[in-house]
C-alpha cells in the first residue's frame, strides 16, 4: 500500500479533492493517506468524510491524522504540500498594507508585496519540509500546490529532494483557447513554456494547421477582447499567448494596475478579472465557510470523476507506466535555454514509470525571455532573503517588482517593506531583531554650496560641445 502524506491537510476543499482524485483513480485504490496540520479542528472533518467515501464505494485506502510532521512523512512514497503560513491573517496584511502605499493587487500570491513575502514565510517551511523528507522518505516524490510556485520551486531545487510543482494554468488557459478558436480542446495540440504563471503558448495548432492566426484575429474583435483586456493587450503586443488570467497577469507587468486610469480601462472586471482584493476576499469568504464545525456532514460520497488537478494522474503514471504529459514546474538545468539554471521553470513533463522526464525546449522568444526575466530578478532576490533573513534583499526584490516599482520610489519602497516585516513578524522568525535600515530623504538647502567633485564624464563631454558651438 503506497502512503501519501499531506502537508497542510487543513485545506478541506483542496485536500478532499486531491484525495477523491486518487480514490477515483483504479490502479490507485490501495493507499493511505495521513494528513497532517498543526491542529486537528479541519483534519478531523476530513478524515470522517473520507472514511465515509471509502465505507460507501468499498474502496482499500486508509486515511489517519496527525499533527506531527515527522510522523506523517516517515516511510512516504508521495508527499502533498498544500499549506499556507499565516492564513487569511497573512494574507490581509498582504493586501492592505501594500494598498495603503498605492500598490493595488488583485491576487497577491505569486509576485508583487505578497507574492513576496508570502515567499519570505512559506519558504523556510518548505525546506524544513525538504530536510525531513531527505532523512525520512528520501526516494518520495514531493508535489508542490504552494505559492508562490515558482519562488518555492527555486528553493527546493537547492535541496536533494525530487519534487514538482503543479498548477492548473495551462489545462484551464486551453479551456478558453479552445472556446475562442471554436475547436474541442482535446483536438488542440501546443507547446507551454516559461515561467509558472507567466508562461508561453510558443505553439497552438489543428492537424497540423497554426492557430495563432485566428487568435489574433478574435482579439482585435471588441467582443473577445473585452473578456481578457489584460492578456490580450500582452498577447497582441508581445506575440505569444500566455497562461493567466488578467487578474493575475496584471499583477506581474508595470503597465496596468499603477494608476486609477490603468485600472478602470484594463482590470474593471468583478473578482479575479482584475478586482482588487478579489484573491484575499475570496479566501476570507472560504475561510469562514468552513471554519464550521461538521462542515463535512453534507458533502456527497460517491466518488465523482476526477478534477483538472494533474496529481493523481502523475501518481498514477509513476506507479503504472501509464504516460502522462503535463506542464510543471522544476529546476529549470537547461530546459529553457535562455533562462537561468537555477530558477524554477515551467514546461513539458512526461510521467511513466521511470520518473519524470522534462522535455528539451531551447530559447523562449526573446521578449517572453525579457518579460520572464523580470519575474525572475524577483523571485531570486526574495528566495534569498526567505532563506537569509537579510531585510534589504527584501527592500531589493520590492524594488525590483514591476509593479511596486511603477508605483512607489525607493524610499516608498523600504518604508512598506519595513511595515510589513514588523506586522507579520509572527510568521518571520528569521528577520527577528531586523529590519531595513532608515534611509531619510536627504535635505538640501536652496543655498547649498557644491562641494568640489570631479565633474561627470558625461557633462564635461556636453560641456565641451557648448563651448566648440559658441
Amino acid at each position: 500500500m503506497r502512503r501519501v502524506a499531506i502537508i497542510g491537510a487543513g485545506s478541506i476543499v483542496f485536500c478532499k479533492t486531491l484525495m477523491l482524485d486518487i480514490m477515483a483513480t483504479e490502479a490507485l485504490e490501495e493507499t493511505e493517506f495521513v494528513l497532517m496540520a498543526p491542529s486537528t479542528s479541519k483534519t478531523a472533518q476530513v478524515e470522517a468524510f473520507a472514511n465515509k467515501v471509502i465505507a460507501e464505494n468499498g474502496l482499500k485506502s486508509k486515511v489517519s491524522i496527525t499533527t506531527d510532521r515527522r510522523e506523517a512523512l516517515t516511510g512516504a512514497d508521495y508527499v502533498i504540500c498544500t499549506f499556507q503560513v499565516g492564513g487569511v491573517s497573512a494574507f490581509e496584511m498582504d493586501y492592505k498594507i501594500p494598498l495603503k502605499y498605492g500598490v493595488d493587487q488583485c491576487i497577491g500570491d505569486t509576485l508583487g508585496p505578497g507574492g513576496i513575502f508570502r515567499a519570505l514565510r512559506s519558504i523556510p517551511v518548505i525546506l524544513d519540509v525538504a530536510r525531513d523528507m531527505e532523512e525520512l522518505c528520501p526516494n518520495a516524490l514531493l508535489l508542490n500546490y504552494v505559492n508562490p510556485m515558482a519562488m518555492i520551486g527555486w528553493a527546493l531545487g537547492e535541496t536533494k529532494v525530487k519534487f514538482v510543482g503543479l498548477c492548473h494554468g495551462v489545462q484551464t488557459t486551453l479551456d478558453l483557447i479552445a472556446g475562442y478558436v471554436g475547436l474541442p480542446k482535446t483536438e488542440i495540440d501546443y507547446v507551454s513554456a516559461g515561467i509558472n504563471h507567466m508562461g508561453w503558448f510558443l505553439r497552438l495548432e489543428h492537424q497540423g494547421r497554426d492557430l495563432y492566426p485566428l487568435l489574433r484575429e478574435k482579439f482585435e474583435q471588441p467582443e473577445f477582447y473585452v473578456n481578457e483586456k489584460v492578456r490580450g493587450e500582452v498577447f497582441r503586443h508581445f506575440g505569444y499567448f500566455m497562461t493567466e488570467s488578467t487578474g493575475h497577469l496584471s499583477e506581474y507587468v508595470p503597465w496596468f494596475r499603477k494608476n486609477a486610469r490603468e485600472l478602470a480601462l484594463y482590470c474593471d472586471e468583478p473578482a479575479f478579472g482584475g478586482e482588487s482584493g478579489a484573491a484575499y476576499e475570496w479566501s476570507a469568504y472560504v475561510a469562514g465557510k468552513y471554519n464550521q464545525p461538521n462542515i463535512m456532514d453534507n458533502e456527497p460520497t460517491k466518488l465523482p470523476k476526477r478534477s483538472v488537478e494533474y496529481c493523481a494522474y502523475i501518481i498514477e503514471a509513476l506507479e503504472t507506466g501509464k504516460p502522462f504529459k503535463f506542464n510543471g514546474n522544476v529546476r529549470n538545468s537547461g530546459m529553457i535555454a535562455n533562462l537561468p539554471d537555477e530558477c524554477c521553470a515551467e514546461g513539458p513533463i512526461y510521467a511513466d514509470r521511470t520518473g519524470l522526464n522534462r522535455t528539451l525546449l531551447g530559447d523562449l522568444p526573446p521578449q517572453c525571455m525579457a518579460l520572464n526575466m523580470t519575474n525572475i530578478n524577483v523571485q531570486r532576490l526574495a528566495v534569498l532573503a526567505a532563506k537569509t533573513g537579510d531585510p534589504e534583499a527584501v527592500v531589493h526584490a520590492c524594488a525590483l517588482d514591476p509593479l511596486t516599482s511603477a508605483v512607489l520610489s525607493l524610499k516608498e519602497i523600504r518604508e512598506m517593506v519595513t511595515e510589513m516585516l514588523e506586522a507579520e513578524a509572527q510568521w518571520l522568525p528569521q528577520f527577528a531583531g531586523r529590519k531595513p535600515r532608515a534611509t531619510p530623504t536627504i535635505a538640501i538647502p536652496q543655498d547649498v554650496q557644491r562641494a568640489e567633485v570631479p565633474i561627470d564624464p558625461a557633462l564635461a563631454i556636453f560641456s565641451r560641445f557648448g563651448e566648440l558651438a559658441r
